[in-house]
């Protein structure tokens, strides 16, 4: 069992975050005669479901992992290569069961044991269909023990991505002796909670019987800015040892500092636009193939990216997903002059003011983006600026993602530039299923998009356990999607994190969600 202190520092720490002042300087402080340091993280995100700190409540299990304090039964590695975490591996008994076995060595923050009855109590809260993402796991038809240590997943059909599917942190494993999952997790992670401050700020503490090993800081301080520029002058003040997301103006800056280092990643995020198919003239694939010839994408990155943040997209997939297929795949480069030329087939002409018309009214269009994320609004912008110069009249909305998915429930949008990690597990099918199978979530409700072939190449691969025949399958898929154009792919994220000088163990993973590690340290 993990041993919680409450100190006067961590509460001092908490109401200078939410005075928005400078912090205590608390990642300097050395412990005592154990000789470990406290770390102190800012991060541009941090739990946002109401205070809840539950992994298996929507995205919630994203941030409690990246804190440390919860692990799945496999992870993806820093080359997103699939790993035994808790559990200790696997066999595929036949087309629809797989064995797995289960690590005999783990404890809870609590105490308590992990077995297979705790693995079977976790998972099965995600399967519960009263959970919003429980659709996600209906390839699943049941969880038995085997015994204390082994556990069976049963499949409806044949599904090849269930393991790949086990990594994503809404099936993180909790104690099933955990008094409120929303309040006090409970995890087997490095690091054991101690408080939250919704919006502002976590603590917690070092696990002193980490399965791993030994941790290398007792305590660590989470802060949540989702402002770049306060994130990135935190760091260089020294108010905080790590700054995830840095300002891109100030990456040469941090980078030449004897005081500072920058880790530069490419993640497996994509920043997209999402193009409503249900209504005209975005049904029609030669507007959308159009609009992507209108959108430079180098420019974007050397611009909105400030040329460090970012590179323009292929496909879907960034070049650090193992099954991307953006060198086979046909590129809409930027030429204004094709764009006019798919827009005029489409019956959106050019009048004699530059200006383009559709059905004898200018062709207008409203584009969405939610703030949270710096690199949106101004990519925004750009592709605005971009769209006006071969007389598109671009109007720009700044909202809240509610107010859009509001928008895009009632059918009432025209286009959403988001952002995803299109592959968070390592597997393509998690994007694919939602975004370009017919009946996928996305699919069927954002885009309007359907494609019988795709349906039928991506139904064919989730149910073949061949790699390389998977890998042709999902390089068709991508082909065609390309050239149906339902999205367009605007840049791939390179991750900017900086830490100060004397931080040791630090690295980027590419899933977004792995980040404190037992081996972060301050010299």
């Amino acid at each position: 069992m993990i041993k919680r202190l409450n100190s006067n520092k961590r509460i001092l720490f908490a109401s200078i975050l939410v005075l928005s002042v400078f912090l205590l300087s608390a990642g300097c402080t050395q412990s005592g005669g154990d000789n470990k340091s406290s770390l102190s993280i800012v991060m541009n995100f941090g739990p946002d479901t109401g205070g809840s700190l539950d992994p298996a409540n929507g995205w919630e299990g994203w941030y409690v992992r990246q804190a440390g304090i919860y692990e799945t039964l496999f992870y993806g590695d820093e080359n997103m290569e699939i790993k035994p975490e808790l559990a200790t591996g696997y066999t595929q008994v036949n087309d629809t069961v797989w064995q797995i076995m289960l690590r005999d060595d783990v404890y809870f923050h609590d105490g308590t044991k992990m077995d297979a009855d705790a693995v079977i109590f976790s998972l099965s809260r995600v399967l519960d269909p009263s959970n919003d993402r429980s659709y996600e796991y209906d390839f699943i038809k049941e969880i038995r023990k085997v015994d204390d240590y082994t556990i069976e997943i049963e499949t409806t059909e044949p599904y090849a991505p269930l393991i790949a599917s086990l990594i994503d942190p809404i099936m993180s494993i909790i104690s099933p002796n955990i008094a409120d999952v929303d309040t006090q997790p409970e995890g087997t992670g490095p690091y054991a909670f101690v408080s939250f401050e919704p919006g502002a700020s976590m603590d917690l503490v070092a696990n002193e019987n980490y399965w791993k090993g030994d941790v290398l800081n007792e305590n660590l301080y989470m802060i949540y800015n989702s402002d770049a520029a306060t994130r990135t002058l935190m760091l260089k003040s020294g108010d905080v040892d790590i700054a995830k997301d840095i300002l891109p103006s100030e990456y040469a800056g941090l980078e030449s500092s004897p005081d500072t280092d920058v880790f530069s990643k490419e993640t497996l995020r994509t920043y997209f636009i999402y193009i409503n198919g249900h209504k005209a003239p975005f049904d029609d694939a030669r507007v959308r193939q159009a609009l992507y010839y209108a959108t430079d994408r180098q420019e974007i990155v050397d611009t909105a990216l400030e040329g460090v943040a970012g590179s323009p997209a292929a496909t879907m997939f960034t070049n650090t997903m193992p099954w991307n297929a953006n060198d086979m795949v046909e590129q809409y480069d930027y030429s204004p002059e094709k764009a006019l030329e798919l827009f005029a087939e489409a019956g959106i002409t050019q009048g004699e003011d530059g200006k383009l018309y559709y059905n004898g009214e200018p062709f207008s269009v409203e584009i969405q983006t939610y703030p949270n994320r710096a690199a949106l609004p101004a990519t925004l912008e750009v592709i605005a600026a971009q769209w006006e110069e071969i007389g598109i009249d671009v109007v720009t909305k700044i909202a809240d993602s509610s107010a859009i998915k509001a928008d895009v429930k009632s059918g009432d949008y025209d286009m959403a530039l988001y952002t995803w990690n299109t592959a968070p597990t390592g597997d393509p099918d998690y994007f694919l299923s939602g975004h370009c199978l017919s009946t996928g979530a996305y699919a069927s409700t954002w885009l309007n998009y359907s494609n019988s072939q795709v349906d039928e190449w991506i139904l064919e691969a989730r149910a073949t356990f061949d790699e390389d025949k998977r890998a042709e399958l999902y390089d068709d898929v991508q082909a065609q999607v390309m050239e149906d154009a339902p999205m367009i792919f605007v840049f791939y994220a390179v991750e900017n994190d900086a830490t100060r000088s004397d931080v040791t163990g630090f690295q980027i993973y590419p899933n977004d969600y792995t980040f404190v590690t037992k081996d972060i340290a301050t010299a």
